[in-house]
């Protein structure tokens, strides 16, 4: 599942392989694609970035490429003539320069427009938990401006509070700082908030690096996940027999230990 520490990992391999050359070739199925990719064709990338879970590449005529890759998306870097490992027909973007080949499949939100207009699309982001200087006070601010009656799980998935969680970080996150998925906004203090906010940011950073995925501080298969894919067996703490639901204002599915985590009121 793509998440802030994915995007970071794929926007720095096409910042290897593009950044300061010239666009040659920007196909797809997209629309956007289709109907505005050769704007960028002739142009040198000026970079590559990630914010949150969007990746952008900049080109040097003031334009840029957004991809935000949902559920089911993914980057994949290719030499020219090597082998795709995804169908063809799944590929939205398709970046060509000298030897390397970028491919985005499956990516249902994709924009290609002057620079302006894509930072606007984006400008409702939070701080990204990714980043270093990360500004956890702003999260907290924002964090403590929603309602009183939103569930921990939609405080920490909530882009507008902070940029690049996901479902897999906020289930790690919330058993780890003992707190229900669907517990309230209105029972948790500044201090709980604050506790959050810098859970998601080490979570994050942490996972910047290329492999496995892991929060537990093991990367053995199988034990790098506290509660996340884990429903019914038992919790790694206590031994407790973790619990899974749909929660939150999309029915995200939530996993977490009835004993670490108390109850949601």
């Amino acid at each position: 599942m793509p998440e802030g520490d994915t995007i970071l990992q794929a926007a720095t391999r096409l910042r290897e392989a593009f950044d300061g050359a010239v666009l040659e070739a920007v196909e797809g199925s997209h629309p956007d694609v289709r109907r505005e990719g050769r704007r960028l064709v002739g142009h040198r990338v000026t970079g590559v970035e990630s914010v949150g879970k969007h990746l952008l590449v900049h080109v040097d005529r003031g334009w840029s490429l957004r991809t935000h890759l949902g559920m089911p998306g993914s980057w994949h870097l290719y030499r020219e003539g090597e082998r795709w490992r995804r169908s063809p027909g799944a590929a939205r973007v398709v970046l060509r320069s000298g030897p390397w080949v970028a491919v985005c499949f499956a990516a249902p939100s994709v924009q290609i427009a002057p620079t302006p207009m894509v930072l606007e699309r984006i400008g409702h982001l939070g701080p990204d938990t990714i980043d270093d200087d990360f500004d956890a006070g702003e999260a907290v601010r924002r964090a403590g401006r929603l309602s009183d009656d939103t569930p921990a799980i939609d405080i920490v998935l909530d882009q507008r509070v902070m940029a690049g969680v996901g479902n897999v970080f906020a289930n790690e996150i919330l058993f780890l700082e003992g707190i229900h998925p669907l517990r309230l906004l209105g029972t948790l203090d500044d201090a709980a908030l604050s506790a959050l906010v810098a859970r998601a940011h080490r979570l994050l950073r942490a996972n910047r690096s290329p492999g496995s995925r892991a929060t537990t501080g093991s990367s053995r298969r199988g034990e790098e996940l506290w509660v996340y894919g884990r429903s019914g067996r038992p919790c790694r703490r206590c031994g407790t027999p973790l619990a899974q639901g749909r929660g939150g204002a999309n029915r995200r599915v939530i996993t977490w230990c009835p004993s670490c985590q108390g109850a949601a009121a």
